[in-house]
């Protein structure tokens, strides 16, 4: 659990849609910057050879981190290589053995595990998930839907769960899930995560990264710092 003086929050700006919004993301101070693969459903999908050009012009301070819906160690390794990006995001629940398979093939990639937070048996799920990632991720998918849902929802979930995970958690985890600047400082101060990450909330009605709400966003993550 953070306390009052700790680091700053760090921030995922996700849904990344070329070079442009990778600078604007990197300018303001973006720890991360999401790349999203082929997705069942949701905003943001971009072809792989995009995902490439992007993460191959990134900062060397911004980690690019690829959202794969793969769920075989193998079928994830090979989109890992085609897209040359610095970290993973596995978007679908998978066992620790997909993970240690993953690292064993990619040393030099982090690899963040989502935990979609649909109840309270989501923190027995996220302690499973720690095992062999660098950091755990908590959005507010419903995997099981008829059409998956596996990101971009728009919608919070039940904070106090996820804070009971940040509290548990052997690794950094990261809070998703309808956030925007409107109710990013919120919570942070009810959940503590080590970051946030955001994708919609930060957008205009042109579905482009907003230089205003971005802004607002990376200082409201912070506020109570």
């Amino acid at each position: 659990m953070r306390e009052s003086g700790d680091a700053l929050v760090a921030v995922k700006v996700c849904c990344i849609q070329d070079e442009e919004e990778l600078w604007m993301a990197a300018r303001a101070g973006a720890t991360f910057v999401g790349l999203v693969g082929a997705m069942p459903s949701g905003p943001g999908p971009i072809p792989d050879d995009a995902i490439a050009r992007i993460a191959a012009v990134a900062p060397p301070d911004v980690v690019t981190v690829l959202l794969t819906s793969w769920t075989d160690a193998s079928d994830i390794v090979a989109h890992v290589r085609a897209t040359g990006v610095d970290a993973v995001q596995i978007v679908r629940a998978v066992p620790a053995s997909t993970r240690l398979a993953v690292r064993a093939a990619l040393p030099e990639v982090s690899i963040l595990q989502v935990v979609h937070v649909e109840g309270p048996e989501a923190a027995e799920e996220a302690r499973r998930a720690a095992e062999h990632a660098d950091y755990l991720l908590l959005d507010s998918g419903r995997p099981s839907a008829p059409v998956a849902e596996l990101g971009g929802t728009g919608r919070t979930h039940d904070w106090s769960v996820s804070a009971r995970i940040v509290e548990e958690s052997p690794v950094p985890v990261l809070l998703a899930g309808g956030l925007r600047p409107e109710n990013v400082a919120s919570a942070v101060a009810a959940v503590r995560p080590w970051g946030v990450d955001v994708c919609s909330g930060i957008r205009g009605a042109d579905g482009r990264l907003s230089g205003e709400r971005l802004g607002l966003f990376l200082d409201r993550a912070n506020v109570t710092r």
